[in-house]
């Protein structure tokens, strides 16, 4: 019975994962790199951050994913820039002054709604691939799991997962164009200018 709670946690923390902190990754990579961490470094300190969140029991506690993730991996740097034996020591304050720059609303608003979005893009997907693409980036499952929870190849769910996310990144792209199309101005379309 504990086994089965336990994975209920797993799944409920990597959904969790997927919808909170996944999508403010890029941001948090882009302010290591402002930082001067190499990339390198950057994958291991996310790597870091990441297993710190799955240790947690739970993640009622957190009410701004972003900020939480934000402020392990600030930590994790300002802790690697001190063991390192020269390090100057304005790299160390600036990092420690560092304020968490949260989104706005706006922003998390705007968040939401992309996730929600890539959600119902995912939907339109054909059945198989729609599954294994949900199986393998929202619920993080590996492909050897999914190919053996379906009875497949990893070869398989391989192909499928690059044909979803083609899918998904044309499906974006066209959405993208098309509420370009929508904010422009018949002028504009035809070489004239917004204002």
């Amino acid at each position: 019975m504990n086994g089965h709670r336990d994975a209920e946690r797993r799944a409920a923390l990597a959904g969790w994962v997927a919808r909170e902190v996944l999508p403010h990754e890029p941001h948090v990579r882009h302010w290591l790199r402002r930082s001067g961490t190499t990339a390198e470094d950057a994958d291991e300190i996310i790597q870091e951050a990441y297993c710190r969140i799955a240790m947690l029991g739970d993640v009622d506690h957190i009410d701004n994913a972003h900020a939480y993730f934000f402020s392990i991996v600030r930590n994790l740097l300002v802790r690697r820039l001190k063991r390192q034996r020269i390090v100057p020591l304005e790299t160390i304050a600036e990092v420690d002054a560092w304020h968490d720059d949260r989104p706005s609303p706006e922003q998390a608003a705007a968040g939401r709604m992309a996730y929600a979005k890539a959600l119902d893009m995912i939907g339109q997907l054909p059945e198989r691939c729609r599954r294994i693409v949900q199986l393998r980036k929202i619920e993080g499952w590996s492909q050897r799991r999914i190919a053996e929870h379906l009875g497949t190849t990893e070869k398989a769910v391989e192909k499928q997962v690059w044909l979803g996310v083609r899918a998904l990144r044309e499906a974006w792209s066209r959405a993208e164009q098309e509420a370009d199309t929508r904010m422009t101005t018949p002028a504009e379309r035809h070489g004239g200018r917004r204002w």
